[in-house]
């Protein structure tokens, strides 16, 4: 009698039983933490893992959610401090443009003068300009000075209505810089107004102590507007020179170039300063009562 052959892959109740046991309890020790003895199955070692934290790569992300959380916990670098000359808006980066330049014009063609004395005598036309280009919130000093054309002194010829040259220029004076009352301001304060020197002073005093500028009158010398980008813990002096470096921007015009005098030479001059200067009212005045 054949009798009936059970095939190899059959299991009986109790063994499937078992099994399924030893499945749910293996995923769960696993789900524990706990290693689970495989007595008859041999498992493949995970591949080793490279450290997200030393390459802070996006590369390293394996899906998981640790390595996500490696990459989100990781420091990123800080940026580095832009220094005096670095990133946008920077004193490198600033324009300036002169204000009532038609009038300025006007006077160079003729030959400006301005007058100085002892006591100090404010310019005319006065220094005004446009400064754009600044970093809105970056603190900025607006600082003039005045420094000789040249290493001559000059006399005016009324003959031929000409200065010519007389000699050797005098001796240099100390350097003296006009800071701007409103300094140190940001760059958003000094681009929204119309900057102007109009309080500047100049002397032939060599003992002055009031700030003025001190020149040497017959000599001929050009104005100049700094941008000096305020860093740290230092401050302008307005008996030292102007700080060099890329922190600073400096601007002049040719057609500001004037020359000192005690008293107007050119009749030209003195006309014009009349007719344009608001604080010569009384001189118009006086002449049409004459």
């Amino acid at each position: 009698m054949a009798e009936k052959r059970r095939s190899p892959c059959a299991l009986s109740v109790k063994a499937h039983a078992f099994s399924v046991e030893a499945l749910i309890g293996e995923k769960r020790r696993r789900s524990s933490g706990e290693e689970a003895p495989s007595p008859g199955l041999c498992e493949l070692s995970p591949a080793p893992r490279a450290s997200c934290a030393s390459e802070r790569s996006e590369d390293c992300s394996d899906g998981s959610p640790e390595s996500e959380d490696v990459l989100l916990e990781s420091p990123q670098p800080s940026l580095p401090c832009p220094g005096p000359g670095s990133g946008a808006g920077g004193a490198e980066d600033a324009r300036v443009d002169l204000q009532g330049s038609d009038l300025w014009k006007r006077f160079h063609e003729i030959g400006t003068e301005m007058i100085i004395t002892k006591a100090g005598r404010r310019m005319f036309p006065a220094m005004r300009v446009k400064i754009t280009g600044l970093d809105p919130h970056q603190q900025y000093y607006i600082a003039m000075d005045i420094i000789p054309v040249d290493n001559k002194r000059y006399r005016y010829v009324y003959h031929s209505s000409k200065w010519m040259v007389a000699g050797n220029a005098d001796s240099p004076v100390p350097p003296r810089v006009y800071i701007h009352p409103d300094s140190p301001a940001s760059g958003e304060t000094w681009m929204r107004q119309v900057v102007s020197f109009d309080k500047l002073k100049l002397t032939n005093n060599e003992l002055d102590d009031q700030g003025h500028i001190i020149l040497h009158s017959m000599h001929k010398y050009q104005p100049r507007v700094h941008v000096i980008r305020k860093e740290c813990g230092e401050e302008l002096s307005p008996v030292r020179a102007i700080p060099s470096g890329e922190g600073t921007r400096t601007f002049s015009f040719p057609e500001t170039v004037f020359t000192t005098v005690t008293a107007y030479q050119n009749q030209q001059i003195t006309r014009l300063k009349i007719d344009r200067n608001p604080f010569a009212k009384g001189f118009r005045d006086s002449g049409r009562n004459r």
